[in-house]
């Protein structure tokens, strides 16, 4: 019996080595193109069917994990994964790998496509990329919708859509407040669960007293503005990367005025188009505030919660994922961001200028819903037809 019980003992997983790390999610980082799918594909083949890090059902349960959090999921996946296989020090080297490589790139291109008198093609390419993202947003959000009602039964269904609703709304008309009806809808859906159950719930008191606390940085304006938008992105932004898009532009359009409407259409194609995490378009909005060191106090801002929540809260997942509270919470604000992500596309439509970049956005609908093609391809295409255009003399719009 004793030999019985041995064999059915798991057997020990390999440590990787801090080099691993550092070498392997640096590659993820620089190839991870594609979004969210991409990155998980990449990090499952890596850790659990290459080395064996990971379980599969481990793997599986840190995807579930990093769900219920706030902010960039795939970069707390890959986090949490470093952290799994060689433990705190890994989850550093391997959320630094991950970053990094897309937060150069995208700073680098911010240098090129939002400078003050970029050269007409650049201009043409920036312009038609971004006649692009409004589809993009559409895309994003209808990818969400369908699961997402799947997910729900019953009575349900109907608060459901009315967070999508409110999402939908208050992207689509008053982009600055939209985190206030993210968590409202968290809240509301937590009070409806918890209306015959005594007590609350800590984390909903927590996480509806973050923007009180950050909202007091952001009336002072200049960095303490762009550090609020930046924890924005990062610790409340719900239902997935694309998300961020209407808590950032009225922000950073209207109400800083860091950026025009043309230069965030480019900051959004921009986090696109480079490798890792979509959140990286947080770097280019503090580039247009305060040029390179904006840039990188954004993106520190903004990826510091998902350090955070895995580096103190790994070994805890399996009770969040239990907690009612939580999860009622997530079921609110969920749905309403995925509306948020479908209504960002009308101030983004709103705010192409030209006619020929309607028509482009047009073909990037076609090609998105139509032909199937991905995002990147999609926006690449774009920019290089807005380019093309440019040079044959087209008019662009006015920077």
């Amino acid at each position: 019996m004793r030999d019985v019980a041995r064999s059915v003992e798991p057997v020990p997983l390999p440590a990787a080595t801090l080099r691993d790390v550092g070498r392997e999610w640096t590659r993820i980082g620089c190839i991870g193109f594609g979004g969210p799918p991409a990155h998980i594909a990449l990090l499952r083949r890596l850790c659990v069917e290459r080395h064996g890090w990971l379980r599969p059902q481990e793997f599986e349960d840190a995807i579930a994990a990093t769900n219920l959090l706030p902010g960039p999921g795939s970069t707390q996946l890959a986090i949490l994964c470093a952290w799994r296989a060689a433990g705190v020090r890994g989850a550093l080297i391997g959320g630094a790998g991950f970053v990094l490589p897309g937060l150069i790139a995208i700073l680098l291109l911010s240098v090129v496509f939002l400078a003050a008198a970029p050269p007409t093609w650049i201009r043409g390419a920036g312009a038609g990329a971004g006649a692009a993202v409004a589809a993009v947003a559409v895309h994003a959000g209808a990818g969400l919708l369908k699961p997402g009602w799947g997910r729900v039964r019953g009575a349900r269904r109907g608060r459901w859509i009315a967070y999508v609703l409110a999402g939908l709304v208050a992207a689509a008309t008053v982009g600055p407040w939209l985190v206030a009806v993210l968590l409202g809808s968290g809240l509301a859906e937590l009070a409806w669960r918890r209306r015959h159950r005594p007590g609350g719930s800590g984390f909903a008191l927590a996480v509806n007293g973050w923007p009180l606390f950050a909202t007091a940085a952001a009336a002072t304006g200049g960095l303490g503005a762009l550090a609020w938008v930046a924890f924005k992105v990062g610790a409340l932004a719900y239902g997935g990367g694309f998300v961020i898009i209407p808590l950032m532009q009225g922000d950073a359009v209207d109400q800083y005025h860091w950026m025009t409407d043309g230069q965030f259409l480019n900051a959004v194609a921009l986090g696109q188009v480079t490798p890792g995490p979509v959140v990286h378009t947080v770097a280019a909005v503090g580039y247009a505030a305060a040029g390179i060191g904006g840039g990188l106090l954004a993106a520190a801002v903004a990826f510091a919660p998902s350090f955070t929540f895995i580096l103190i809260g790994a070994d805890r997942f399996d009770r969040l994922r239990m907690n009612t509270g939580v999860r009622a919470f997530l079921d609110g604000a969920g749905p309403a961001a995925i509306g948020a992500i479908v209504g960002s596309a009308l101030p983004l439509t709103l705010a192409l200028s030209e006619g020929w970049q309607y028509v482009l956005l047009g073909f990037a609908a076609v090609a998105l819903f139509a032909l199937r093609r991905g995002v990147v391809f999609t926006l690449v295409a774009a920019g290089a037809i807005g380019a093309g255009l440019a040079l044959a003399g087209t008019a662009l719009p006015v920077s």
